[in-house]
């Protein structure tokens, strides 16, 4: 291995070696990424075109969107042509732009997930004073702090991993550059870079995890007092989409990154990464659409334009 780690190659071992295996993953995850393509942008067309979406909450919506789409498309096409045999190696650049990336959008979404709380809060504990308080000022500046608070925590995560010496053979044991599996490649003591990632766990999962459950248990006292069959209704159906992306982002997040390290640790952190790569952005669309009424009706009045032209 050559002493210049700008120099240096990293093999993706990705999954399993049979053809046949490797040939069906390809269909399945080519569907998934298609899916996820589709669905999000369709989401985004939707609340760009009918003013109806134009409120803080799909405001918030449409970035997910685009940091769902950007996320996959960071890991998944490099993924696909190494189940084809054609993209097992990467230079230590791309490594770091897949790393650096991943991160970014993996941090981003913690913080918004948690400002789609807030907003759902003020919404259902302050209605009165939700267009007050979730004004365009407010709800670009939530936005702004979300992408700003991903960049320069992903960057400098990125940044200290980067700098590491790393000793042949690299071959890293996952689909993609994955920050954990790489620092297993490096000649030297990890510590510092380990005890800075379980410091960003706890200020992007565990800290937006809290404040999350402190508004859904105000929303909850809230509701409890409502009469009204058809607000719990709109309630729940807002809110449990929400919750259910928080569950399957956060838990698996949590588990993957604070959880105990078990012998077969590779093969846990690449099903886990699977989720944030694939499953949950292509289930982020299919959750909020069926689950809301608004984005039915935005998704039924497209078709009917089309038809009219």
């Amino acid at each position: 291995m050559q002493n210049e780690t700008s120099d240096t190659e990293f093999i993706l071992l990705g999954f399993s070696s049979n053809p046949a295996l490797r040939l069906c993953l390809f269909g399945i995850f080519s569907v998934l990424y298609s899916a996820t393509l589709m669905g999000n942008a369709l989401v985004f067309v939707l609340i760009c075109l009918d003013y109806r979406l134009h409120s803080p909450m799909y405001f918030f919506l449409c970035h997910l969107s685009i940091v769902d789409i950007c996320y996959a498309s960071n890991n998944v096409p490099h993924m696909l042509r190494n189940l084809l045999g054609q993209g097992r190696t990467i230079s230590f650049a791309g490594c770091g732009t897949q790393i650096h990336f991943y991160l970014i959008f993996a941090l981003t979404e913690c913080v918004l997930l948690a400002v789609m709380s807030y907003d759902r809060y003020v919404a259902i504990c302050h209605p009165l004073r939700y267009a007050l308080i979730m004004n365009r000022r407010m709800c670009l500046t939530l936005a702004a702090v979300s992408w700003t608070f991903g960049f320069l925590f992903g960057t400098l995560q990125a940044s200290l991993a980067l700098h590491l010496p790393f000793c042949g053979p690299c071959e890293v044991d996952h689909f993609f550059c994955e920050i954990l599996a790489v620092l297993k490649l490096a000649c030297t003591d990890t510590t510092a870079n380990k005890v800075l990632i379980l410091a960003v766990c706890v200020c992007f999962l565990l800290f937006p995890l809290a404040l999350i459950l402190i508004s859904y248990l105000r929303i909850l006292a809230t509701i409890l007092r409502i009469r009204s069959a058809a607000r719990w209704h709109k309630t729940f159906s807002t809110c449990g989409s929400h919750l259910t992306v928080v569950g399957l982002f956060y838990g698996n997040a949590i588990f993957m990154y604070m959880g105990p390290e078990s012998g077969n640790s590779s093969g846990r952190e690449k099903v886990l990464s699977l989720f944030y790569s694939l499953i949950s952005p292509s289930l982020n669309p299919l959750i909020y659409s069926l689950r809301n009424k608004q984005v039915k009706e935005a998704l039924l009045k497209l078709q009917r334009r089309k038809r009219v032209f």
